[in-house]
């Protein structure tokens, strides 16, 4: 298998505050690899260096490497908005815009110059479909993403991700704010698009993890505690800590 993304003596800081402590991790392609930790342990930050989110913020300081197809991505010469081009990100909460629903899925595609309406048309309507929500609005388009249920539109901020074809997609805890059902929803559809893309989902749930990822990382005040496969991480852990963890003893 091929590593897609790697980080390599990564540290992360914000001001005189370190986030995130000499993080070194490779990433198995088309498999679902969860970040799991107690909140503040730095998982969200580290999600959020492969697209160069934290940029934003003022304080941000990386030092290390993050290697995508062997590339450092924080290299001065790479043209930030391709790179996000190539990777996805859904985030906590969905974040459907005030528009029709073809429209926010088409959003990304207008954006890359795409005009065509017989293409955006096709386009949208594949992105539907492997987001599993093409059956159920297919006849209503031209309705608001707004009238849409939570679990539709986390599928359908899922649909506008995958529209654009990215390799790789990050998701921050993207069913905290569903139901069970519409949770079932979503990770049955994580399970069936990691064929096409690499993922990387944070969640606090470990049930969800144990679940739908083939890899689990463990984050604990800034480092990388433990990273196995899945069933190593839940059934024989390393570290006293990540059994801890996992079995509800702390976080």
């Amino acid at each position: 298998m091929k590593n897609k993304l790697e980080a390599k003596n990564v540290s992360v800081f914000y001001d005189d505050f370190q986030a995130l402590n000499n993080i070194n991790m490779s990433f198995e392609e088309n498999a679902v690899t969860a970040l799991i930790g107690p909140s503040g342990c730095g998982k969200s930050t580290y999600l959020r260096l492969f697209n160069r989110m934290n940029d934003y913020i003022e304080s941000f300081r990386l030092e290390g490497e993050i290697l995508i197809d062997k590339k450092n991505i924080y290299n001065k010469n790479i043209i930030v908005e391709d790179l996000r081009k190539n990777i996805g990100m859904v985030f906590q909460k969905p974040n459907p815009f005030p528009k029709s629903i073809f429209e926010n899925v088409a959003y990304g595609l207008r954006i890359q110059g795409i005009k065509n309406k017989a293409i955006l048309r096709i386009k949208v309507r594949k992105a539907l479909q492997q987001a599993a929500l093409w059956d159920e609005v297919k006849n209503d388009l031209d309705k608001s993403a707004l009238t849409l249920s939570g679990g539709q539109q986390q599928r359908l901020c899922i649909a506008r991700t995958l529209a654009v074809e990215p390799s790789i997609v990050l998701m921050d805890e993207p069913t905290s704010a569903l139901d069970p059902i519409a949770t079932a929803k979503v990770e049955k559809l994580i399970y069936e698009l990691k064929k096409e893309y690499t993922i990387i989902i944070v969640t606090h749930n470990m049930q969800q993890a144990k679940r739908i990822s083939d890899y689990t990382a463990f984050f604990y005040m800034g480092d990388l505690i433990e990273y196995n496969k899945t069933e190593h991480i839940f059934t024989n852990p390393t570290h006293d800590r990540t059994q801890n963890y996992i079995t509800g003893r702390f976080g």
